[in-house]
């Protein structure tokens, strides 16, 4: 029934811009942890940013720290990252996952504890 479904990714060049957007559906409840990870060929998946829907409280990896904002929708199951100032670095495939536990928001870049995921969408920056 709980389906993520991400989309936004494509190709540009290097101090270029993206945004991407995240909508999870099926949710009974309003409140939820949406989640932006990335992953590069021959690396783990590393989480990137995160926003909880109904209180907008947001989470960032150093790495993206003053290039990349993460918001919520206005529905409580949207999320959009923009993406300024992209390097050859950020390519990879992103990811979007939910959950909904709150107590859980201080280990918001461990992969295992996100049950839903989307598809993903991938990321190239070229030099």
């Amino acid at each position: 029934q709980i389906q993520v479904m991400e989309s936004g990714g494509g190709s540009v060049q290097a101090g270029g811009s993206l945004k991407l957007s995240c909508r999870a559906s099926g949710y009974t409840i309003s409140d939820i942890r949406i989640t932006w990870f990335r992953q590069a060929p021959g690396k783990e998946r590393e989480g990137v940013a995160a926003v909880r829907t109904s209180s907008g409280v947001t989470y960032y990896d150093d790495s993206v720290k003053g290039r990349f904002t993460i918001s919520r929708g206005n529905d409580n199951a949207t999320a959009y990252l923009q993406m300024d100032s992209l390097k050859p670095d950020d390519t990879a495939m992103y990811y979007c996952a939910t959950d909904s536990r709150s107590y859980f928001d201080g280990r918001w870049r461990e992969a295992g504890l996100y049950k839903r995921w989307g598809q993903g969408t991938q990321v190239t920056v070229t030099p």
